[in-house]
């Protein structure tokens, strides 16, 4: 499809136009379309495989794309002569395996990219950090390594982390996917405030009740393709697509 094909949305954080991605001749993303505004929380549901996590992995850089332009405030990220570091600068993302760095402790894994990436000072750097553990509940966690921490506790610390950053736009991939059950709901309850403070954010979940709660869109992936999206009442409620309503039958508690 052509670059030119539609005329950007100038008030749009972030907008996607016909994004493809490949491995090989394994296709994992196709003629992805996006537009993300300011405040928006876009949930991204669908079978595992179909694309959500890359399509994450690529609006944070962390992949290089085949084709389609991918613009962030105005400016197009997907040129490869843009300055990857720069944009992390301003794109925070969470990963369903916490990633936390094991040698450091909870607030040097928190501190370590405001001094080095963003050229904060240690001590505003710790104070920021501390501040952010404390609202979750992680005061007492501070000077602890990651592994002596539950599954819970990293993965908020790691939301920390990524907040430290002050992000203007903060990427979730399956946050809870590797969490026991009884730790879920802390960390939802953290991203339900974010979301309540404005943050935007796009999220892979599994958790329909959580998306149904919290997005202000839904988007539906199947084999690489946004297959449909819109508001959260009407994507799982009434979806349009009978490849969506077999995706919802085995996942939405049956009534």
């Amino acid at each position: 499809m052509s670059r030119d094909a539609a005329l950007p949305d100038a008030s749009a954080l972030l907008e996607v136009r016909d994004l493809r991605k490949s491995y090989g001749d394994n296709v994992v993303l196709r003629d992805i379309d996006l537009t993300v505004q300011p405040h928006d929380v876009i949930c991204l549901i669908g079978s595992s495989g179909s694309g959500k996590s890359t399509l994450l992995r690529c609006l944070n850089l962390l992949e290089e794309i085949d084709d389609g332009v991918i613009s962030f405030a105005g400016r197009e990220i997907s040129d490869p002569r843009i300055d990857r570091r720069e944009v992390r600068r301003h794109i925070g993302m969470v990963f369903q395996s916490y990633n936390l760095f094991p040698h450091l402790t909870v607030l040097d894994n928190c501190t370590l990219a405001p001094r080095r990436v963003h050229g904060v000072p240690k001590a505003e750097a710790e104070e920021r950090a501390r501040d952010l553990l404390a609202r979750f509940g992680l005061a007492d966690q501070a000077e602890k390594h990651p592994d002596r921490m539950s599954g819970g506790q990293q993965q908020r610390a790691a939301l920390v982390r990524a907040l430290c950053t002050r992000p203007t736009l903060l990427l979730l991939d399956e946050i809870t996917a590797a969490l026991d059950p009884e730790l879920v709901g802390e960390v939802l309850t953290i991203v339900r405030e974010l979301a309540e403070q404005g943050t935007t954010m796009i999220l892979a979940t599994h958790e329909m009740a959580f998306a149904r709660d919290i997005a202000t869109t839904v988007c539906f992936l199947d084999e690489g393709r946004i297959l449909e999206h819109g508001p959260p009442a009407e994507i799982l409620s009434s979806p349009r697509e009978e490849r969506t309503r077999r995706f919802l039958a085995r996942v939405l508690p049956q009534t």
